[in-house]
């Protein structure tokens, strides 16, 4: 489950017995940061913190600052600044030299659109959002906080701001959707000034294993660790049953030709054929290849098992479009000297996830740049 499900999960909890709780938001990162803007956790009253805003060097104080926030019922934005090695507040020499604004809200369980009542919205879409968080640097100004989610089609839920601001915010949502990247921006006028974080939400990764066997539920079971939504597929009901996979796993009996009948496909849909039978994987692959919107497909097993299919396919007459072939990635996985299953599946991981980000999969030692793209983090002045 991702950890914007289990805040959520943990909000209604609190919700039903009425105990107070606090959203703590990354609304901005200069620097470095082990989390980046839109990093959240959830404190309650009684100091239980669900998610997280670091990697455990700001929760500490995070947490005294939220139950100050909830005291008072009013949204507070907090500076941290990890490069200072003299801060006693949150430890020196913790070598991240950011700093990192994090916007506290206090929730009002009467609001339908408080934050947590936004943010369980947005976990039930299965399409891209922008989810709009206002606030000021200027810390004695009001801090408007997390109001407004935007979708792709430019529909709203939530509370839209002035006409003048609602117009850019609703442009720059749409570019950061398209172009998949977070937007900030500062808007001034005469009188004052106040600052939007625009938050490119993708829906889960749609994982989609074609194969129930013990390595399909090793891969089923990491893949479910990073929060992934995990389809398991086969065509026997002794090894495709709910008893061998977690319970957040969806499992499919069906005939091959019937796989994708039941699964829905978007651009967050990736295939892996594992099921160790090859009619079975090259039936399944004949669909995959008319499916355009899928941006990968796995195939276990050598080389030459990849090449036979294809070789299978052309003495079929099989009609597939050159592009398509780009999308295969067989044999499966990066080269990481993968060879116990829970080793494969860390490889075939790594791989999506290079592939999911546009990313070549090399040791960040050999990075001369910064490990994430600082340009986006800066704000876009506008004046109104």
């Amino acid at each position: 489950m991702r950890e914007l499900d289990v805040i959520i999960s943990k909000y209604e909890f609190l919700r039903e017995n009425s105990t107070g709780c606090v959203l703590a938001t990354v609304v901005h990162v200069q620097g470095s940061s082990y989390r980046k803007a839109g990093a959240r956790m959830l404190v309650d009253e009684y100091g239980n913190i669900t998610g997280a805003i670091s990697g455990g060097c700001l929760e500490g104080d995070a947490l005294r600052k939220a139950l100050h926030a909830l005291h008072r019922q009013k949204n507070k934005l907090v500076s941290y600044d990890t490069s200072d090695e003299d801060d006693a507040i949150i430890g020196a020499q913790l070598g991240c030299n950011g700093i990192i604004q994090v916007l506290f809200e206090p929730i009002d369980y009467l609001d339908a659109l408080n934050p947590c009542e936004l943010l369980k919205k947005v976990t039930k879409q299965n399409s891209p959002l922008a989810i709009v968080v206002q606030f000021n640097l200027n810390k004695q100004k009001e801090q408007c906080g997390t109001k407004l989610v935007i979708t792709k089609d430019l529909k709203t839920f939530g509370q839209k701001p002035e006409k003048e601001l609602f117009h850019y915010i609703e442009e720059q949502a749409s570019l950061t959707l398209k172009y998949n990247h977070p937007h900030f921006a500062e808007f001034t006028t005469e009188k004052e000034s106040t600052h939007i974080f625009i938050q490119n939400y993708q829906p889960p990764v749609k994982l989609i294993i074609v194969g129930a066997g013990n390595d399909a539920q090793i891969l089923a079971q990491q893949a479910d660790l990073l929060g992934w939504d995990v389809i398991v597929t086969d065509g026997r009901p002794t090894h495709a049953n709910k008893d061998r996979f977690t319970s957040s796993c969806q499992v499919i009996v069906s005939k091959p030709e019937e796989t994708l009948k039941n699964i829905e496909i978007d651009h967050r849909s990736f295939f892996v054929l594992m099921s160790h039978n090859y009619n079975y994987d090259l039936a399944v692959l004949k669909m995959l290849f008319k499916e355009k919107l899928i941006p990968y497909i796995g195939i276990l097993g050598p080389l030459k098992k990849y090449q036979r299919m294809l070789n299978d396919l052309e003495d079929e007459n099989y009609d597939w479009e050159d592009e398509n072939l780009d999308k295969i990635y067989a044999p499966v996985g990066l080269e990481i000297g993968a060879e116990t299953p829970a080793e494969i599946g860390l490889s075939i991981l790594a791989e999506i996830q290079m592939v999911l980000n546009g990313k070549s999969a090399k040791p960040l030692r050999e990075k001369v740049t910064p490990i994430h793209d600082k340009k986006l983090n800066h704000f876009t002045k506008v004046a109104i």
